[in-house]
């Protein structure tokens, strides 16, 4: 029996995902977590064997990998998100998830890919291109790898038209952390304005673009 954990913070998505891994059969949830803290606690009480998670969500996804990899370094992570740009992709498999399914993907593709997890392997979306991974010091994927995991956080909110106000309250951060984070950010990725950033957030699929 493989037992997981689901970190998602919209209920009826996580309702949705428990009842898909568990009619597949050899899938339990053990447990469910709409924040990276909740999750973080619940990994710690239940000790599951894999954790399932999306990135967009309180306390960040990216922190909530780094944590549970932490407290258990052979832990299988698979990441299921919306969000499939490089960038999002390459954060998430820096901070050490062996696994990347988009949301979008057909249902059964969950399913293969915990399993695959559970069974030692790594598992990538076959609909991701697979030259996304080679790396180019010059590139901007790769400007976005050099950001820290709470940097990357930042940068995403506050590409999503996010105050640093709402970064701080998000994150659990203060303002002027939040303020010199983005200052980090800009140089990091090279930009002068917050345009810019929203621009590279949306050329690497960090955010969707108004109105998409």
């Amino acid at each position: 029996m493989i037992r997981l954990l689901i970190a998602d913070d919209h209920p009826v998505v996580r309702e949705g995902y428990r009842r898909l891994l568990e009619q597949a059969g050899g899938i339990e949830v053990v447990a469910e977590a709409g924040d990276a803290d909740t999750a973080d606690a619940a990994w710690a009480a239940f000790a599951p064997e894999l954790l399932v998670t999306d990135l967009a969500m309180p306390g960040g996804g990216l922190e909530l990998i780094r944590r549970v990899r932490l407290r258990s370094p052979a832990a299988a992570v698979l990441v299921f998100s919306m969000h499939d740009g490089e960038a999002m992709v390459r954060r998430a498999l820096a901070a050490g998830a062996r696994g990347y399914l988009s949301k979008a993907a057909a249902p059964e593709l969950l399913v293969e890919a915990v399993r695959a997890l559970h069974a030692g392997r790594s598992w990538l979306d076959p609909g991701l291109p697979p030259g996304w991974l080679r790396r180019d010091p010059l590139s901007e994927g790769e400007r976005l790898s050099s950001l820290s995991a709470r940097e990357f956080e930042v940068f995403r909110l506050l590409a999503a038209g996010c105050s640093a106000a709402d970064c701080a309250l998000a994150l659990g951060l203060s303002a002027k952390t939040v303020s010199n984070h983005q200052t980090v950010i800009k140089d990091k990725l090279g930009v002068a304005t917050s345009a810019a950033l929203v621009h590279l957030a949306w050329r690497h699929g960090v955010i969707s673009p108004a109105g998409a």
